[in-house]
C-alpha cells in the first residue's frame, strides 16, 4: 500500500486517482476471498490476450514494410506477458535463506524423537506414511498425530475410509482425555471440558472403501476452505482404500500415492496416511520396506515412512517397535521402542538411549516371559476350577 501511495502521487489525473483508490478499497475487502486463485488466473489470461492483440495489430504495418524480424520480436515479447518472474533459488546469493527456520514449515507429531529425526515433523507439501499389518494400531497412531495438531491450535481434516465418523471421533476423545474407550460414555462432562480447552479444529469425513478418489478429497478440501476451515494438516486413514486409476492393483496404488503427494504439494499441506504391511510382517520384530504390501513405489513417493511391529506378546505387555524406513530429512534405519495403551489409544515413542527408552526395551525383552507366566497362571486357574 505504501508503494501504491507513492505511485498515485505521481499521477496528475485526479479522476484516474479516484478510480484506483476505489478499486484498492474493494481489493482490501476481498483479501480473504476463497476464489483469489481463479481471479488471478483469469486476470493473467486477459493481460496475455491484450498483449498479444496489441502485438498482432502492430505487426500489420511491419508486415507491409517487410520487417519480419521486428514482427518476431514483437510476438516474442508479447508471449512473455504473465510468465512467472521467479526463476528459483539463487544458490550463491541466497545462502541465508537456506538456513532460516521458515524454510520448512513443519507440524510436529508430538513424539519428540520422531520430530527430531524428521527435523521438526512433516512439512508443507510432504507425505508421511505409517506401515503396519491389520489390527496393529496404525489408525490409532494417526489419531495421535491429529490430536497433537488440534492441541497445538491447528485445523485438522481426518478422512476415514474404514471406520465411521462418530467412532473416529470417540478415538480422538480417548486420546485427548486419556479415558478408556469403553468408559467414554460415563465421562461426557469431562470430555466436553477437554473440548472447550482446544484451540484447533477437527473435521472428520467418512467415505466408503474405494468410494473416494484424490479428486473427491480435493473437492472436499475446497468446501472446507470456503467455509473458513482451511486445514493445516490432512490425515487419510488409509490411502490403500482410496479409489485409483490403473489396470493392475499395483499400478493403481502407485498412482494413488503419487496423486496424494501431488495434492499435498498443490495445497502446501502435510499429509499423513497409513499403508498395509504383508501378513508375514506379523511375525517380524522389525518391519522393513520389503514387507509393504503390493507396491514399493509407496516408499519412493513418500517423504517419511515408519513401520509399527507388535507381536501377540507386545499386545499383552503394551509395547511395540517403530522403525524409520525412509527419512528425507535425517537418518533412517533406526528402531525405536514404544509403549502403547490399548485402552485409550495413547502411544509413546522413545529414543533407545534415554531412560524411558531403556525401560521400554526391557519391557519388550520381558514380554515373552510375561506372556509365558500369564498363560501358566491361566492354565493353573483352569485346572483349579476343574479340580
Amino acid at each position: 500500500m505504501e508503494v501504491m501511495k507513492v505511485k498515485l502521487d505521481e499521477l496528475d489525473d485526479s479522476l484516474l486517482v479516484g478510480t484506483i483508490k476505489s478499486h484498492l478499497k474493494d481489493i482490501l475487502k476481498s483479501f480473504e476471498s476463497t476464489d483469489l486463485e481463479f481471479i488471478k488466473n483469469k486476470s493473467l489470461d486477459f493481460c496475455k490476450n491484450q498483449a498479444l492483440k496489441r502485438a498482432i495489430m502492430a505487426s500489420v504495418e511491419l508486415l507491409q514494410n517487410g520487417e519480419f524480424d521486428s514482427i518476431k520480436a514483437k510476438i516474442d515479447e508479447a508471449m512473455k506477458a504473465g510468465v512467472e518472474k521467479n526463476l528459483g533459488h539463487d544458490y550463491i546469493e541466497e545462502v541465508e535463506m537456506r538456513y532460516k527456520e521458515s524454510v520448512r514449515n513443519t507440524i510436529a507429531t508430538g513424539w519428540d524423537v520422531i520430530d527430531d529425526l524428521s527435523d521438526g515433523g512433516l512439512g508443507a507439501g510432504e507425505l508421511g506414511v505409517m506401515v503396519a499389518p491389520a489390527g496393529i494400531g496404525k489408525s490409532w497412531a494417526l489419531v495421535n498425530v491429529g490430536a497433537n495438531a488440534v492441541k497445538a491450535g491447528l485445523n485438522v481434516v481426518h478422512y476415514t475410509l474404514e471406520l465411521n465418523e462418530h467412532y473416529v471421533g470417540m478415538r480422538y476423545d480417548s486420546v485427548l482425555s486419556g479415558i478408556a474407550a469403553q468408559d467414554l460414555k460415563y465421562h461426557q462432562d469431562k470430555i466436553k471440558k477437554v473440548m472447550d480447552n482446544l484451540d484447533g479444529s477437527l473435521t472428520i469425513k467418512y467415505y466408503p472403501t474405494k468410494g473416494a478418489g484424490i479428486n473427491t478429497l480435493a473437492a472436499h478440501l475446497e468446501r472446507c476452505r470456503i467455509n473458513d476451515k482451511k486445514p493445516d494438516l490432512i490425515i487419510v486413514d488409509y490411502a490403500d482404500l482410496l479409489r485409483g486409476n490403473g489396470k493392475e492393483k499395483r499400478q493403481e496404488l502407485g498412482n494413488i500415492y503419487e496423486d496424494l503427494r501431488g495434492m499435498a504439494g498443490e495445497y502446501q499441506i502435510p499429509i499423513w496416511t497409513a499403508s498395509q504391511a504383508n501378513r508375514s510382517a506379523l511375525q517380524e520384530d522389525v518391519i522393513q520396506a520389503d514387507k509393504i504390501a503390493e507396491d514399493y513405489s509407496k516408499i519412493m513417493t513418500s517423504d517419511f515412512v515408519m513401520s509399527l511391529s507388535r507381536k501377540i506378546e507386545d499386545k499383552v505387555a503394551g509395547t511395540g517397535r517403530w522403525h524409520v524406513i525412509k527419512n528425507r530429512f535425517g537418518p533412517d534405519g533406526i528402531t525405536l521402542p514404544s509403549k502403547i495403551n490399548a485402552s485409550n489409544g495413547s502411544m509413546e515413542i522413545f529414543d533407545q538411549n534415554t531412560s524411558q527408552g531403556q525401560d521400554a526395551q526391557q519391557q519388550i525383552a520381558g514380554s515373552s516371559e510375561f506372556m509365558r507366566k500369564m498363560l501358566a497362571q491361566k492354565f493353573n486357574e483352569l485346572q483349579d476350577s476343574k479340580g
